[in-house]
C-alpha cells in the first residue's frame, strides 16, 4: 500500500502547479495585451451658440478637451493666439446623465486664463495652444504649436488648475525646433496638436500634426504625413521615445476652392501598455473628413536618435500599428472641425463613454460642435475567452 500512495503522489504535485501556471500565464497575458474598442455607437451631438460672449471672452478655437472624473467635468483648451482674449483654457459640463447627448447638453461653467513663471498672461501671438491632458495633482499640461515665421518655440508646460500659472516646462527635443534657415523642424500650424497620459500618469504623449521638415511632405491630396509621436517620462519630464505615425491620404471631392488640409490633431491613451484612439481630420474643400483609429506601439521602432527620416531608408522603420475604428462621414451629422477627443464618464448601461470637440476657427460659418459616442472597450481576458471558446460569441 505505501509503495501505491508514492505513486499517486506524484501527480498531486502537477495539480498544485497548474494554478500557478495558469495564473501566470494571465497575467502575462493581461499585463501585455492591448484593450480593444469592440463597437462604438453615435448617441448625440450638441453645438454653442454662434459668437458665445462667456466671462468676457468669446468661447471658440477649442482644439483639445480632458475628462477630469473626480468633478465630472471637462476641460477644453482655446488655440485663441492672444487676438480675441489671452490665452486659456474652459471648464465645461458635458451631460450624458440619459445616456445620450442632448443639443443643448454643454454649457461653460468657468474660464481659466494661462499665466507664465513671472504670473503674466502671454503676449499675443507667443503661444497658440492646442493640447490638454489632466494630471492627478490637480494640474493640466498644455501644448503650444509656437509660431516657426517668428521662430517662437512650440512647448508643453504644465499648469495649475486652479490659478492657471505655469509650473514646469518640459524640454522639447532639438530635431522639433525651427531654425533660420527652414531645413528643420516643426511646419507652421502643424507642430503639437495632440496630448494625452496614460492611466497611470506616468507618460505624457503629443505627436506632430503633420512631418517634420526634414521627415518628409506635409499632407496633400492623395498623400499622407509621416508624423512623430513624441513620448515622455513623468516621473523625470523628459523625452525618451519617438515613433513614427503615417496619416491616410485622402482624396478630396469637389475642391472648387484649392484649400487642403490633413493631419493629426489629438491622441488618447487608452491604458498604459502603449494603446491610444488617434483622430485624424481632413478639410477637402466641401466639408471635413474625421477618422478615428485603434494606435498599438507593439512592435514599432523607437525613432528618438533619427534626427531625419530623410537621411535614413524609412522603409525599414516599422511604424506605429493602425485599424480604422470609425469614419464619421458615415454618421447622420454635418461635420465641423474636429479637432480634440477624450473619455468620458460612463454611462448609466455601463458602457464607456467618448466625447469629440471642433475648433470652429472663430468663424462664423463654423460651429463649436460636441459629439458624443458609446464604446465598447474589451479587455484582454475576455478577447482570450472568445479565442479558446468560439461559441462563446453566440
Amino acid at each position: 500500500m505505501p509503495l501505491i500512495k508514492k505513486k499517486f503522489a506524484i501527480p498531486r504535485i502537477i495539480y498544485f502547479f497548474i494554478p500557478i501556471i495558469i495564473i501566470i500565464f494571465l497575467f502575462t497575458f493581461l499585463s501585455t495585451n492591448a484593450v480593444e474598442i469592440s463597437s462604438i455607437e453615435f448617441i448625440g451631438e450638441a453645438t454653442l451658440p454662434k459668437g458665445l460672449i462667456f466671462q468676457k471672452t468669446e468661447v471658440g478655437g477649442l482644439s483639445g478637451i480632458s475628462y477630469d472624473l473626480k468633478n465630472n467635468l471637462y476641460y477644453a483648451i482655446s488655440d485663441d493666439r492672444g487676438q480675441k482674449a489671452n490665452a486659456r483654457f474652459y471648464t465645461l459640463k458635458i451631460d450624458l446623465s440619459k445616456g445620450y447627448l442632448q443639443k443643448n447638453g454643454i454649457i461653460p461653467v468657468s474660464v481659466t486664463t494661462l499665466l507664465n513663471q513671472n504670473g503674466q498672461t502671454f503676449r499675443p501671438g507667443e503661444s497658440d495652444t492646442e493640447g490638454i491632458a489632466l494630471t492627478n495633482k490637480a494640474t493640466v499640461f498644455i501644448s503650444s504649436e509656437g509660431d516657426t515665421g517668428k521662430l517662437i518655440n512650440p512647448f508643453i508646460k504644465e499648469f495649475s488648475l486652479s490659478s492657471g500659472r505655469e509650473i514646469v516646462t518640459l524640454p522639447i527635443p532639438n530635431k522639433f525646433l525651427p531654425d533660420k534657415t527652414s531645413q528643420q523642424g516643426i511646419r507652421n500650424n502643424l507642430a503639437f496638436e495632440s496630448l494625452t497620459i496614460t492611466p497611470d500618469k506616468k507618460h505624457l504623449f503629443t505627436a506632430t500634426e503633420n512631418a517634420l521638415i526634414q521627415d518628409g511632405v506635409a499632407a496633400k491630396p492623395n498623400i499622407g504625413s509621416p508624423c512623430r509621436i513624441l513620448q515622455y517620462n513623468l516621473l523625470n519630464n523628459q523625452p525618451e521615445k519617438e515613433f513614427l505615425y503615417q496619416t491616410e491620404s485622402v482624396t478630396p471631392f469637389l475642391n472648387l476652392i484649392g484649400k487642403f488640409a490633413s493631419g493629426l490633431p489629438d491622441l488618447l491613451a487608452l491604458d498604459n501598455q502603449g494603446h491610444f484612439l488617434s483622430l485624424e481630420r481632413s478639410f477637402t474643400g466641401l466639408g471635413f473628413a474625421i477618422s478615428l483609429f485603434q494606435v498599438s506601439l507593439e512592435g514599432a521602432d523607437d525613432i528618438h536618435q533619427i534626427d531625419s527620416l530623410l537621411a535614413v531608408d524609412s522603409k525599414n522603420i516599422k511604424p506605429v500599428q493602425k485599424k480604422l475604428l470609425l469614419d464619421l462621414r458615415n454618421i447622420d451629422v454635418l461635420l465641423d472641425n474636429i479637432e480634440g477627443l477624450t473619455l468620458g464618464p460612463k454611462l448609466p448601461d455601463g458602457q464607456q463613454s467618448l466625447i469629440l470637440i471642433s475648433d470652429n476657427n472663430f468663424n462664423s460659418l463654423q460651429r463649436t460642435q460636441v459629439l458624443a459616442f458609446k464604446i465598447k472597450i474589451e479587455n484582454p481576458l475576455i478577447r482570450l475567452l472568445r479565442r479558446l471558446l468560439p461559441n462563446l460569441n453566440r
